[in-house]
């Protein structure tokens, strides 16, 4: 049974397909790169398989069971995490608070519970602080648990939002341009931090990524979409010599 099967994905926005038939698909524990020109379709992909957007044709089975039409939250209470391009942490609440609040949709508690402060609010809470906690540590970031991701460099909130991915403990973890904004220093670290996640929490995980060192220093496989049609799949070294690939980032005056 594969962890994810997407077939025959596509997408249209009124009279534009921003996405052709798009299938892959990962059995467990794969680091795998989706990449193309800026408005390939890429984050569409993201935004169908985290239940942002319903396609308008093909399935998403999740486990092997459909995850079209689950709700955002659904599919995170499913095991499915992901960052965003544009960090979304809540900038005026502590690094701690943003770990533990992404851990919502597993409270385990009502309404009731938490208005009486019953020993069930008392026990849900304390393992939804235990997990934070654990996850802040193993990412060496318990130093600013107390601080406001705003006034963090902008490399530690990258860091933070995956640590807040990571809190639900999930199966799939989907990278949208973790490098994006990144110096070189911080994308260096990036990139061993990936690696790390990778073997130590032994999660798939997928990522979209302009920065090509990234993909290429971290990635098995790589598949590539332009105007939302696969061009090409294959391992790094075969991407690289791909003239489709290079066709579609440098056009045909420059190859």
């Amino acid at each position: 049974m594969a962890l994810l099967d997407i077939n025959g994905l596509t997408q249209n926005f009124g009279g534009l397909c921003a996405l052709s038939d798009f299938s892959i698909r990962f059995e467990g524990g794969e680091l795998t790169g989706l990449i193309g020109p800026n408005g390939a379709g890429k984050t569409t992909v993201f935004n169908l398989t985290s239940g942002f957007y319903r396609p308008s044709q093909g399935d998403i089975r999740f486990r092997d069971r459909s995850i079209v039409g689950r709700k955002p939250h659904q599919i995170t209470g499913m095991g499915i995490a992901r960052t965003f391009q544009n960090i979304r942490l809540w900038k005026d609440m502590s690094v701690l608070d943003n770990i533990r609040i992404s851990q919502h949709y597993a409270m385990g508690y009502s309404l009731w519970d938490a208005l009486a402060r019953t020993a069930n609010y008392d026990r849900a809470e304390k393992k939804i602080l235990r997990t934070a906690s654990e996850i802040l540590e193993s990412l060496d970031l318990t130093r600013y648990a107390d601080e406001l991701p705003k006034n963090l460099p902008y490399g530690i909130q990258r860091k933070v939002e995956i640590a807040r991915a990571l809190s639900i403990q999930p199966s799939l973890l989907l990278l949208d341009e973790p490098a994006a904004g990144l110096n070189s220093s911080d994308v260096q670290g990036l990139i061993q931090l990936i690696r790390w996640i990778h073997e130590t929490f032994d999660i798939t995980i997928w990522m979209i990524e302009h920065q090509m060192a990234v993909v290429m220093n971290l990635c098995s496989w790589i598949k590539v979409i332009d105007f939302g049609v696969t061009i090409a799949e294959g391992t790094p070294d075969e991407i690289q010599n791909n003239p489709d690939v290079i066709k579609a980032y440098l056009g045909d005056d420059n190859i």
